[in-house]
């Protein structure tokens, strides 16, 4: 049986992938930037959760998601609702993984100084995420999968890249993957708009049923 694809951006999604359960494609998006009225798309996202996650959405059931998009509290309560979320993103303009790693550096980093969290341990996890990015070379379609479990205050993240073995790696500091999970998932400062409204509207659907 052949599931059909969906397309982000001209990039294939499986609508569903199987971690230690089913979770389905809830939201989708592109990370982009706008330069001289030329749009430059960098990676096309997926984002994959327990299709539970609704039910501990329930205080928003009956809002539009053009409502929820702009409700960083409901973004909040997905990032904390206890189920399982794995992130695919897919290069779509190359670049060295050293860019990404200091884009993603420097998001998480500013999250955790403004919350006061950012300490020795953090600044370590982190280092070490960076380093893991800088020796990759995203070429076009090079995958980037983050993979947070239901229970757990840990996320691995893996590398995969044409003719290459997947490269992975464990993240163990809480706050530093709570604040990845910010850099994707956190409404209004999300780094993809796209994507938040995508959550937005197939979440407030699934809550409507």
């Amino acid at each position: 049986m052949t599931t059909e694809m969906i397309m982000v951006d001209e990039v294939p999604f499986p609508p569903q992938i199987t971690t230690t359960k089913p979770l389905s494609l809830l939201g989708h998006g592109i990370t982009d930037i706008e330069i001289h009225f030329l749009q430059i798309k960098f990676t096309a996202i997926g984002v994959y959760l327990e299709p539970e996650v609704v039910g501990h959405l329930q205080q928003w059931k009956g809002k539009p998601g053009n409502v929820l998009a702009e409700d960083d509290n409901f973004f909040e309560a997905l990032i904390n609702a206890p189920v399982e979320k794995f992130l695919r993103v897919v290069v779509i303009k190359e670049i060295k993984g050293s860019q990404y790693g200091v884009q993603l550096e420097s998001a998480v980093r500013d999250r955790l100084a403004a919350d006061d969290k950012y300490e020795e341990e953090e600044e370590e996890a982190l280092e070490k995420v960076v380093e893991f990015f800088q020796s990759k070379y995203f070429k076009k379609d090079s995958v980037i999968t983050y993979h947070f479990p239901a229970n757990s205050a840990t996320a691995e993240i893996a590398f995969t890249t044409e003719g290459k073995e997947e490269a992975k790696i464990k993240v163990e500091n809480a706050n530093v993957v709570e604040m990845i999970k910010n850099w994707y998932l956190g409404g209004t400062r999300g780094v993809s708009a796209t994507t938040i409204s995508s959550l937005a509207n197939t979440l407030s659907a699934e809550l409507c049923k």
